[in-house]
């Protein structure tokens, strides 16, 4: 019950949603579905948050919203539309600044996303001062570990909360600092019991930050090209005998991709595996087959786009990605319909994308290992070899 009514005796109907239900987030979107719908939005066959109105795009996050349309004119109709049907909506003009992301389009074309805001807080938080900077956000030759023999975080001589930190540096790394992917990622992993060597690399990533902080997430599109997936794995590359008994995941692989639409760098992520990979083969195919989970609804997406007469940049007739592998064994299962006793325990859902190899529309090309971008996502590396593969990742 909230706060100010007592009741013992009654019972009490709920004639409106509140804010923090379990369904609120539910309640919230068919309302606003419904409103949509009502006055000539049609919802994508693909993605719930994206709606179509005439020559409109509508992309909604939670409750903030962005359109996309061929000029001012089209946009304010719209909106006027929205406000009419009984939604409460603000028009806060071209996307300068969204969801505490700051959207810079320069005179060559070049978009540009910066949370220079977002860095100063956690610098203040971390509150490193004029400490020495750092190349890389992370030491090359350490993988973090549960070091349950290790002092506490909270024992320690630390002035900042770990969790909190962990957060905003999270954040960043899913909106503007996409180089920031594994580390900030070791570190969250510990964030139930953070002992000192967790605290001792935030503060590495922290001085990192600190030394990049003019550097975004930077958009130049590239007509020339379609989509185009980087993915690599890290087979057991965490293993330590000394710490499995208390974490056994130090067993797993890690994968890591990077996915480009015209040369754009729209998705990054760097993942723990969720089985264990046998080989390294059986590891390269994991991360190959998650890459594309991302990939094959984009696609999709954008099939939709054209179907319904929008410019879409594409190469071919149709849409299609490249997928640029390093691992050979990797690449020969994910081509040929054959399996051996090495890998038919394979799970199936792992296969899903090979139909779309067949027709063509997903292509399987090998790469080396120096040129393969999506190294830096799953592995910590060495200054000169991270600094390459951050120019294609932040799409400088």
């Amino acid at each position: 019950m909230p706060k100010g009514i007592e009741t013992r005796h009654s019972v009490l109907v709920l004639l409106s949603n509140l804010c923090g239900q379990k369904q609120a987030g539910y309640v919230w979107n068919s309302y606003l579905v419904e409103k949509l719908r009502s006055i000539g939005f049609q919802p994508s066959l693909i993605d719930e948050c994206v709606f179509f109105h005439d020559d409109v795009i509508f992309i909604v996050y939670v409750d903030n919203g962005i359109f996309l349309g061929p000029n001012d004119q089209s946009l304010t109709d719209v909106i006027h539309e929205i406000s009419d049907a009984g939604l409460d909506i603000e028009d806060q003009g071209h996307p300068a600044d969204y969801i505490g992301v700051t959207i810079t389009k320069h005179s060559n074309g070049c978009i540009e996303f910066t949370q220079h805001a977002l860095i100063d807080a956690i610098i203040n938080d971390v509150n490193i001062g004029d400490a020495y900077t750092k190349p890389v956000p992370a030491k090359a030759t350490q993988q973090l570990h549960a070091y349950k023999d290790s002092p506490r975080f909270d024992e320690c001589d630390f002035n900042f909360n770990y969790r909190s930190v962990t957060g905003k540096l999270n954040y960043l790394t899913q909106t503007s600092c996409s180089d920031l992917l594994f580390a900030t990622h070791q570190v969250a992993k510990y964030s139930s019991d953070p002992r000192k060597k967790h605290g001792e690399a935030i503060v590495y990533i922290v001085r990192y930050v600190k030394k990049t902080r003019h550097l975004g997430l930077k958009f130049r599109p590239n007509e020339s090209k379609g989509f185009e997936c980087y993915c690599n794995a890290d087979f057991a590359g965490n293993w330590n005998k000394d710490f499995a008994q208390h974490d056994p995941s130090t067993a797993k692989s890690r994968s890591g991709w990077v996915i480009f639409y015209a040369r754009y760098p729209i998705i990054r992520a760097s993942k723990l595996q969720s089985q264990v990979a046998l080989s390294t083969t059986e590891a390269e195919y994991i991360a190959m087959s998650m890459a594309l989970r991302d990939v094959i609804p984009i696609m999709e997406l954008m099939n939709e786009f054209r179907e319904r007469i929008f410019k879409v940049i594409c190469t071919q007739p149709q849409v299609y990605c490249k997928v640029f592998e390093d691992n050979s064994g990797a690449l020969e299962f994910a081509q040929l319909p054959k399996l051996c006793p090495r890998t038919k325990h394979t799970n199936i859902c792992y296969h899903h994308f090979k139909e779309h190899v067949h027709l063509g529309l997903i292509k399987i090309l090998p790469i080396s290992t120096d040129d393969q971008i999506a190294d830096a996502l799953t592995k910590p590396l060495t200054q000169n070899a991270f600094c390459r593969h951050r120019k294609y990742i932040c799409g400088a």
